[in-house]
Order: C-alpha cells, then sequence, then structure tokens
C-alpha cells in the first residue's frame, strides 16, 4: 500500500513540475489542484461505472440460479446500482484528504457534499430494498389485498426523518433538536405536511380496521367514484371505475366521510334485485268463476288457485256469504295471483339464490300505481351476468302482465294526449 508521504508527492508532481518550470506557486499550486480534483472525479466515476456493471450483471446471474422471486425483484430495481456506488463514494472519501488537504474550506465542503451523499445513498438503497420486498409480497395471496404501499412509505417517512437530522447536522453543525425555533418550525411541518400526516393516520387506520383492501368495489359519489381500488397508498387511495377512468381519494376520507364498500356482496352468496314493477290500480279485480277457470289454465298456478278457492268456499259457505254480490265474502283477485306467479316463477329460476332471502312484496300504493318490489338475490355476482338476469327477470314478469288482466303504469306521450283529443272531437 501507498504511504501518506508517496501519496503526496503524486498528487504535488504537476505542480513541482510548473514550479520546476518556472511558474508562481501560487498558479501551480491551483492548476495542480484542478487537474488532481478532475482525475480524482474521472477515476471514481470510472470505478462506479466499472462497478454497476459487474454488481447488476452478477445479481441477474444470480437470481436465475435461484427459484425465489425475490432477487429477481431486486435485480430489476435499482438496488445493485446503489450498492455499487459504495466502494467510489469510500474511495473518493478516503482520496479527498489528500487532494485537498492543504485548502481546508475546500476540505469541509467536500467533507459536507460526500457525508450528505452517503446519507441519502443510505436511504436509497432501503427504499429500493423495500420497494422490491413490496413487489414480492404483492405476488404471494395473502398479501394481494393489503395496503403495502402505505406500509412502505411510512416506514420510508421514519428513515427520511432520520437522514433529515443527519443531513442538517452536517450542513449547520447543531442537533436539529437544540434550534430554538423548534415549536415554530413543527407549525410550518404542520401545515406543509397535513395531507401527509392526515394520510398516515388514516392509513394505520384503513389497515387495522380492514375498511378497504386492494380488489374492493367502492363507490364514492362525493369524488365520483365507482370501480374497483387498485392502489393504496399515503396519500390517496386510486380506483379504476367501471368506464375505465380513474378516480384518486385523499385516504383521510375514507374514514372521515361515508362511503360503500362492496365486499359484503362480493363475499356474500348472491348479488341483491330489489326492483318494483308499476301495477295500474284500476287494473286489480276480483276473480268471477269463468276468470278463475281460465286462471287455472296457467300451470304454475294452477294448483294453488284451486287450493286457495277450496279455503275462499269452505269460508264463504260457513259465514253464508252472499256471492250474488261479488264483494260479499272472501274472493281471489288477478293481482294476488300475479304474485303468486311471479314468487314461483323466482324459485323455479335456476340463477336465484334460493338460500337467501326471497320475497314478491305489495309496496305502498302511489300515484303511479302500486309497486310489485322483487327482492331476491342472483347467484352470479359479476356485473355483466347479474344485469343480463335481472334483465330476463323483469321481461318475462312485464310480458306476463297482461294474462292477468293487469295494466303497468305509464306517463302518457303526446302521441297518448293527441290520440285522445281526436276521439273526442
Amino acid at each position: 500500500m501507498l504511504k501518506d508521504f508517496e501519496i503526496t508527492q503524486l498528487t504535488d508532481f504537476i505542480s513541482d513540475y510548473l514550479i520546476k518550470q518556472g511558474m508562481i506557486p501560487f498558479w501551480a499550486n491551483s492548476i495542480n489542484l484542478v487537474v488532481t480534483i478532475a482525475f480524482l472525479g474521472l477515476a471514481v466515476l470510472f470505478l462506479d461505472r466499472i462497478l454497476r456493471k459487474a454488481i447488476i450483471i452478477s445479481f441477474k446471474l444470480f437470481s436465475l440460479q435461484t427459484k425465489t422471486a425475490f432477487d429477481d425483484f431486486l435485480a430489476q430495481s435499482k438496488f445493485p446500482k446503489y450498492i455499487a456506488q459504495i466502494l467510489p463514494i469510500y474511495v473518493l472519501k478516503y482520496s479527498i484528504p489528500y487532494v485537498v488537504g492543504d485548502y481546508p474550506v475546500l476540505m469541509n465542503f467536500f467533507n459536507i457534499v460526500i457525508n450528505v451523499y452517503a446519507v441519502v445513498l443510505i436511504v436509497k438503497i432501503i427504499r429500493s430494498f423495500l420497494r422490491s420486498t413490496q413487489k414480492y409480497l404483492r405476488t404471494k395471496e395473502r398479501f394481494k389485498d393489503k395496503p403495502l404501499e402505505s406500509y412502505t412509505q411510512v416506514i420510508m417517512l421514519f428513515f427520511w426523518g432520520i437522514a433529515t437530522i443527519f443531513i442538517v447536522y452536517q450542513l449547520t453543525g447543531k442537533d436539529i433538536m437544540s434550534f430554538a425555533t423548534l415549536g415554530a418550525a413543527s407549525a410550518v411541518i404542520l401545515l406543509i405536511f397535513k395531507d401527509t400526516i392526515l394520510g398516515f393516520v388514516a392509513s394505520i387506520q384503513v389497515s387495522v380496521n380492514d375498511i378497504v383492501r386492494i380488489g374492493d368495489w367502492i363507490t364514492y359519489n362525493k369524488f365520483g367514484a365507482d370501480g374497483f381500488v387498485t392502489d393504496i397508498n399515503l396519500a390517496t387511495v386510486l380506483v379504476q371505475n367501471w368506464d375505465n377512468t380513474y378516480t384518486t381519494i385523499p385516504t383521510y376520507s375514507l374514514i372521515s366521510d361515508s362511503f360503500q364498500n362492496w365486499r359484503g356482496m362480493q363475499e356474500s352468496g348472491g348479488r341483491r334485485i330489489k326492483r318494483s314493477v308499476l301495477i295500474k290500480q284500476s287494473s286489480i279485480k276480483f276473480l268471477t268463476d269463468e276468470k278463475i277457470e281460465e286462471f287455472k289454465k296457467i300451470q304454475s298456478v294452477k294448483k294453488y288457485i284451486e287450493h286457495r278457492q277450496r279455503e275462499i268456499l269452505k269460508f264463504n259457505e260457513k259465514t253464508g256469504a252472499d256471492k250474488s254480490v261479488l264483494i260479499n265474502g272472501r274472493n281471489q283477485t288477478n293481482f294476488g295471483i300475479f304474485r303468486k306467479y311471479v314468487n314461483g316463477y323466482l324459485h323455479e329460476n335456476s340463477a336465484v339464490n334460493k338460500e337467501l332471502a326471497l320475497m314478491v312484496r305489495q309496496l305502498e300504493p302511489t300515484s303511479k300505481g302500486i309497486p310489485l318490489e322483487i327482492y331476491c338475490f342472483v347467484s352470479d355476482k359479476r356485473w355483466e351476468n347479474f344485469e343480463a338476469i335481472m334483465a330476463d327477470i323483469f321481461d318475462h314478469v312485464i310480458a306476463s302482465v297482461p294474462y292477468f288482466d293487469l295494466e303497468i303504469f305509464e306517463e302518457p306521450t303526446g302521441k297518448d294526449l293527441r290520440s285522445l283529443a281526436e276521439r273526442e272531437s
């Protein structure tokens, strides 16, 4: 190894030569300093390039020989590049005293720059390692829906905080905690990083309380979001909407506002149908014997009509009801039989989950008719299939209405009003 005296002789070679040639020592030393710094910089840059290529190639070859995918993510990231810079930085820090040792100001400047860069480099190495770990864990089934990005950012905030303390110490020579204006500085930091701090707290609550996972379908009307969560990080939640647009939602909004998470539906046995058909009230009637016989031709309600009619006849005979007037006693209605028909149709439909709630109910009458609501769950929860099944069900129900002498309420159109005016004239 070269001794300090021998190294000094090498670094002063140019100045000694120029002085012998008659140049003023000041200019000779200045030129020597510039040339030596340039040479050292080129040497360190050359060493960095060589090490970078060697380490990157070594990482790739090593990753090909192993079964785990973790080293593959390390090789794909900038981790090898950052590792390769450690030795050049060490060489530079070791060599600088021999180059600018006689210039205290320059010596101090280069030491500060190298130390600050070393701190930043260490943080970058940690960040690259954490990102590779995050990508690796994302390949595991148990971590696919976890907000790993938030965890990574929280850890990085901690390391950047420590790095900031070291950098401030290098630049000022004072411990950041000894600043007299620490209170004012804290207030400014809180103001500037308000969203980050809120996001940090929200990320922890979202994760601990399992409010949202990656892959959840959420509806957030305030931000116009309706789709699947694709990413959760410290500041925002990214949602891919059904029209393939993206909406970003502040993470803290997930705990401060109300939104709809469809995970329960996705994990349940079916997706709910809750929709009504408006039946015109004037079309609802008691059934005569002739109509009852006519409705018996509808196979799915024949047994129900016969059973129900026997009960009604027994009751009317027992009470002595005068059936010369249809309203006396008990009677069947076309609307009641239609409800029974729709209920039976849903029970026979293979797409409807019979283990969950299933009913056909009459809601409170409105000015637009009596709502006949279908409440059931479809086994296939995929949106396009669900919509197709629901459409098939209501196609059949709407087409069945006239067979029961019922009518569906519709608002009159301009054509209807013109036809009415023509008939009256």
